[in-house]
């Protein structure tokens, strides 16, 4: 039986002081998190709860945006002490706890605007997947929206384990490698990089999942990419990556 939970959480305890930034330095800081967050707009006066928050980026600036209330869960300790240092040094009163996204007992039903999740879901099963997106359903008010982002389940299976970014699939299987982990890794544009991990779905899987929690919406889909914008900035960081699809965001509400 894969041990996702501690696997996940053995890596960023481990590797968490190495996330923690002030500004975008990540591949998906500049190709993913810039186009979630305006997938997120409205938020101010909104009460928003971040899953897999991690050292707390994206709650950051959530709250910078005008959220009301920021609350942040992560199953890495290291993460949580992490997200709270940088709180320490910017008091934005978000709060941050360690917990588990399948399981928001902490919360009533219909409590939360806005529910983000940049990243989560490639380190949950397919079980796991459906038992967080239901949990997600109860604690969103009616008329609350969901945003999240995911690597594009096709990218692994498109280029080969290289520099900038890649998760290193054995074989050839997007069908039969369904729930399988599989190591990856993501770089910064200073030349180092950031260990991931990818536990592969499909693109049926997750619309099944939005539909066995209830979402019964048409949901807002974007395929992220490098842009014309990004190899202005850094030829030599993006290109190897051009013209693949590198991340889907998605945004339902209940």
């Amino acid at each position: 039986m894969l041990n996702n939970k501690k696997s996940t959480s053995h890596l960023y305890n481990r590797t968490a002081s190495e996330w923690i930034r002030t500004q975008p330095i990540s591949l998906s800081d500049f190709t993913a998190r810039p186009f979630i967050l305006e997938l997120c707009e409205p938020v101010h006066e909104l009460r928003v709860l971040d899953l897999g928050c991690g050292e707390g980026y994206c709650s950051r600036e959530l709250s910078r945006r005008g959220a009301v209330q920021v609350h942040g869960i992560d199953i890495s300790q290291g993460m949580i002490e992490a997200a709270r240092l940088q709180e320490l040094e910017e008091a934005l009163e978000i709060t941050y706890e360690i917990g588990c996204a399948t399981n928001l007992k902490q919360f009533g039903n219909g409590e939360i605007d806005l529910i983000v999740a940049v990243f989560l879901f490639n380190y949950l099963t397919i079980d796991q997947t459906q038992e967080c997106m239901k949990e997600v359903v109860r604690v969103l008010r009616p008329g609350g929206r969901f945003v999240f982002s995911i690597p594009h389940p096709s990218f692994p299976y498109m280029r080969e384990a290289a520099y900038p970014f890649y998760f290193q699939v054995e074989e050839r299987g997007y069908f039969s490698k369904r729930d399988q982990l599989f190591p990856g890794r993501i770089w910064k544009r200073d030349g180092s990089w950031l260990n991931v991990q990818l536990i592969h779905k499909t693109l049926e899987d997750y619309f099944n999942a939005l539909k066995i929690a209830g979402f019964n919406t048409m949901p807002t889909l974007q395929e992220l990419h490098v842009t014309s914008e990004h190899i202005a900035l850094d030829e030599s960081f993006f290109s190897p990556l051009l013209d693949l699809p590198l991340h889907l965001a998605i945004r339902v509400s209940k």
